[in-house]
């Protein structure tokens, strides 16, 4: 039996399959990071997925990882997404669109010359910080990180107001809810980590204070969002951005249990080591499973008959794939009947058009 195939009840939604579309860049929005009708054929290609999750959309101007990433804070990013949504409904899928904010992960040329915004000053590092550009001969890059400014009292509160706007906004595009991006060392995990986060005011030192923003950040997205139509994703081990804890299992249950008591839909458990063949998956489901009652959705390092494996221990509800699903649109079908799957051409990963973004054989089209 293959559990990846059966349904799930996810708030509302009841997901026809337990693969769900992991956020993914692919740095080829429009002008002002508005969503293009190429995007919203992309997302079309993969909505047989029980849910896609979208790639991290910026909720401010003051957020820039990634040159070319979509943004969901004006009101011509939300009529792309708009055009996204209905292309994903008109196929029978799910839409969450993720929130992002990079705080001190970004570089002045991403910000108009502005520095990065970040819970403390903290510049010893910056080689270790992801950031990357479009370059003049159409290749994307990896660009280096500029040093970031401690947020005021008065910036914090206004990066939180932006993550609400953007879930508002993310409504009105017709999403059929938000994750909120709180891992990979962006600005909440920038927050929780006591390495990037060295305030001593209200938003920083003790456990309880670091955890602060984003509880204060979560509060507002429900205000504008039913709490069973968000999701969390969060990176409890991960090394990416450099935004490491010393004490990562009692943070992270904190935080789980925090989630579990504002009734979220799901936490997503970004297992990022993986990436490099050091995975951590077993130690991140060992601290959410006991502490949130909500699904848990696993991604990282897994391929098909680990996820299979996994949900059947009943330790994650769903797994979410995302370079398998940049090379197999059907990635759920080819699940189905056991393969064959394309291997993903990561030199077009980043930017650029629709080679490697648009022309990935399906079953039906496969030589």
């Amino acid at each position: 039996m293959n559990n990846l195939l059966a349904p799930l009840h996810l708030g509302p939604l009841v997901l026809p399959n337990r693969i769900a579309m992991a956020p993914v860049t692919r740095a080829r929005s429009g002008h002002d990071g508005v969503p293009t009708s190429a995007n919203a054929a992309y997302y079309a290609q993969r909505a047989s997925a029980g849910l896609i999750v979208s790639e991290a959309t910026n909720v401010s101007r003051n957020s820039a990882a990634f040159e070319l990433a979509p943004g969901i804070y004006n009101q011509a990013q939300v009529l792309g997404w708009t055009r996204v949504a209905e292309s994903v409904h008109a196929k029978g899928g799910n839409l969450f669109i993720q929130l992002w904010h990079s705080g001190r992960a970004s570089s002045y040329a991403l910000l108009d010359g502005r520095e990065p915004l970040a819970p403390s000053a903290v510049n010893d590092d910056l080689h270790l910080l992801q950031a990357y550009g479009a370059l003049e001969n159409g290749f994307y890059t990896r660009i280096a990180a500029s040093p970031a400014r401690e947020m005021n009292i008065n910036e914090i509160h206004f990066a939180i107001e932006e993550f609400r706007a953007a879930a508002r906004n993310a409504i009105r595009a017709g999403a059929d809810g938000v994750e909120i991006h709180a891992g990979n060392g962006y600005l909440p995990q920038q927050f929780l980590s006591p390495h990037t986060n060295r305030r001593t005011d209200l938003f920083g030192g003790s456990l309880l204070n670091r955890v602060r923003f984003l509880d204060l950040l979560l509060r507002a997205v429900l205000e504008e969002v039913p709490a069973d139509r968000v999701g969390v994703r969060i990176s409890p081990f991960a090394a990416y951005n450099n935004a490491i804890d010393p004490a990562t299992e009692e943070t992270y249950t904190y935080v789980a249990r925090l989630l579990s008591a504002a009734g979220i839909a799901y936490i997503h458990a970004a297992d990022t080591n993986a990436w490099g063949g050091a995975p951590d998956m077993e130690r991140i489901l060992a601290i959410l499973r006991p502490n949130f009652r909500g699904a848990i959705i696993a991604n990282g390092g897994l391929d098909p008959d680990s996820a299979n494996a996994l949900v059947a221990s009943g330790m994650a509800d769903m797994v979410s794939f995302g370079r398998r699903f940049i090379a197999n649109p059907d990635l759920v079908e080819r699940i189905r009947q056991g393969g064959p799957y394309n291997e993903p051409d990561p030199f077009t990963f980043y930017g650029g058009g629709a080679r490697g973004y648009l022309d990935y054989d399906e079953l039906a089209s496969a030589a």
